[in-house]
């Protein structure tokens, strides 16, 4: 599952990181748990720098993140509730959801984009309650470079000093990248399995 991220970053280095940390922000075709460890492995291995690596990474996710909170903030809460009632299901969210994030972000909107970008899952979807709930976009900018800075951190220097550590970097990134993306899949189809449970007039 690595294989073509490594590919993608040894071939363009820096713009390939941010590429995919965009696209992963945006519509995930691979999770951050692996784009940001391959980006920091290829920086122990001296063709990148680890903090070039973590700025990349950052500003990709962060036009990601801007996207989705301008598209959220011009559709506004009134009209995203159809969307939700009618499509709901397949995305695991309800009403309901939205107005506890609305609750939530009432009170500590700062906080839950900060933190939320820290949490996985959450933090590819924190921008959308955000946006739709008009979270001032200074706020919204400051709080989500933290912490996406410290998410995209965290994950390149464990990728740096595996890398480091171990030659075959592969024979550990495959197995675990397939893991991460198997335990997504599989919350995802437990909240598909439970949804008639937490929606019996569904």
């Amino acid at each position: 599952m690595s294989d073509w991220v490594v590919t993608l970053i040894d071939k363009t280095g820096y713009i390939g990181v941010g590429f995919l940390m965009f696209l992963e922000t945006v519509f995930p075709p691979i999770p951050s748990e692996v784009i940001m460890p391959v980006a920091g492995v290829a920086a122990a291995q001296g063709s990148m720098t680890l903090g070039g690596v973590i700025a990349s990474g950052t500003a990709g996710a962060m036009f990601g993140n801007v996207f989705w909170y301008l598209v959220a903030r011009v559709i506004g809460l009134e009209r995203f509730r159809p969307f939700i009632e009618k499509h709901g299901r397949w995305l695991t969210l309800d009403w309901y959801d939205v107005e506890k994030s609305e609750k939530l972000f009432g009170r500590f909107g700062s906080v839950v984009v900060g933190v939320g970008r820290l949490l996985p899952t959450v933090r590819s979807v924190v921008s959308i309650p955000a946006g739709l709930l008009k979270m001032r976009l200074r706020s919204f900018l400051i709080w989500s470079t933290i912490g996406t800075a410290g998410w995209s951190s965290a994950l390149a220097v464990a990728g740096y000093v595996l890398g480091k550590q171990f030659d075959d970097i592969n024979k550990i990134l495959g197995p675990l990248s397939s893991a991460i993306i198997a335990l997504i899949v599989l919350a995802y189809v437990w909240r598909q399995l439970t949804w008639r449970k937490r929606h019996p007039d569904a």
